[in-house]
């Protein structure tokens, strides 16, 4: 259950993993302290600060949602409303007629976060549909949910902060 293999990342390559999550998701990931990579139910993991800020999903990095919540991304977000939020929540894939707003530049098979209507980021997923698809859609899955708040990685990153 907890972090295996836990290590200091070499600036370069802390640098690339971020420079990378800057240009997806449009957020400057600032590092006060240090960066580790560890492994987490066999998967890499990046601890930013302290945090578990970075998973990696079929090999690409994409901010959890602590990260979300921390470092505020702009791009590739997915907007649901109210009635959605609580399927999402419950681990449920984001089926276009709950969506209300998602960044044009989407295209099918890029990661993406989903915000409820505050603009909360509560759950990381797959863009089965690119973006102006998804809003245009009245049926069907649009994202596969991958991470929610309070599944298994969210509970471990809030296990972290105590």
């Amino acid at each position: 259950m907890g972090i295996r293999n836990r290590h200091p990342v070499k600036q370069k390559k802390a640098a690339n993993v971020l420079q990378h999550i800057k240009a997806t998701l449009g957020c400057d990931v600032t590092v006060d302290k240090i960066v580790e990579e560890g492994i987490v139910d066999g998967e890499k993991m990046f601890i930013i600060d302290g945090s578990l800020d970075v998973f990696y999903i079929d090999g690409e990095p994409m901010l959890t949602l602590p990260g979300i919540h921390r470092h505020e991304p702009s791009k590739r977000y997915v907007a649901v409303d109210h009635g959605a939020v609580t399927f999402v929540l419950n681990g449920a894939d984001i089926m276009a007629p709950g969506i209300t707003d998602a960044d044009r530049a989407i295209e099918q098979g890029d990661l993406v976060w989903i915000r409820n209507p505050e603009g909360t980021g509560i759950a990381v997923g797959r863009a089965l549909v690119g973006g102006p698809e998804m809003v245009q859609r009245s049926s069907g899955k649009a994202v596969e949910n991958l991470h929610y708040i309070g599944d298994e990685l969210w509970e471990r990153s809030e296990t972290m902060k105590s």
